[in-house]
C-alpha cells in the first residue's frame, strides 16, 4: 500500500509540477507572481528572478501558462476525479476498483509527463542562452535535492 501511495504522490506531483514550475496565472487580484496565495506564483516568482525574467518574458510565461491550463482543463479534472474516486476505493477497501483506477492513473501519468514536456520545450523557447544554462543547473540541482530526499526515505 506504501508503493501505491508514493505513486500516487508521485503523479500528483508530475500533474502539478508543469503548474508549479512553470507559469503562474493572474485572475486579475494580484497573486501571481508571488504576491499572494498561489503556490505556483510562487515558485514561478522564484524561477523568474533565479533566471533573470525580462518582464516581456513573464508575460510570455504567464500567456503560456495560461493557455496550457485551459486547453487542458478537462483532463486535469478528470485525473483529479481518478485520484479522488481511487482514495475512496482505498478506504473502502475496494481492490478491484482500486486495480481499475491504477491503470487510468498510470495512463494519465503518462499524459502529464507529455504535458510537463510540453510545458518545459515552450519555456525553454523564451529562454536566452544564458538563462537556458542557468535553468539546467536549477533542474539539476532540484534533481539532486529530490534523488537525496528519496534516499533518505528508503533508510
Amino acid at each position: 500500500m506504501k508503493k501505491i501511495s508514493k505513486w500516487i504522490s508521485a503523479a500528483a506531483v508530475v500533474a502539478l509540477s508543469g503548474a508549479i514550475a512553470f507559469g503562474a496565472v493572474d485572475e486579475g487580484n494580484g497573486k501571481a507572481w508571488g504576491h499572494g496565495g498561489h503556490r505556483h506564483g510562487v515558485m514561478t516568482a522564484r524561477l523568474a528572478k533565479k533566471l533573470n525574467l525580462t518582464d516581456a518574458q513573464k508575460d510570455q510565461l504567464k500567456a503560456m501558462h495560461r493557455a496550457m491550463r485551459e486547453e487542458n482543463r478537462p483532463f486535469f479534472e478528470a485525473a483529479r476525479q481518478t485520484r479522488k474516486d481511487y482514495r475512496a476505493a482505498k478506504q473502502a477497501g475496494d481492490a478491484a476498483k482500486m486495480a481499475e483506477l491504477k491503470s487510468v492513473m498510470q495512463s494519465q501519468h503518462e499524459q502529464m509527463k507529455q504535458l510537463h514536456q510540453q510545458s518545459e520545450q515552450k519555456l525553454l523557447s523564451i529562454l536566452t542562452p544564458d538563462q537556458r544554462a542557468q535553468y539546467d543547473a536549477f533542474k539539476a540541482e532540484r534533481a539532486a535535492r529530490r534523488a537525496e530526499r528519496q534516499q533518505n526515505q528508503q533508510k
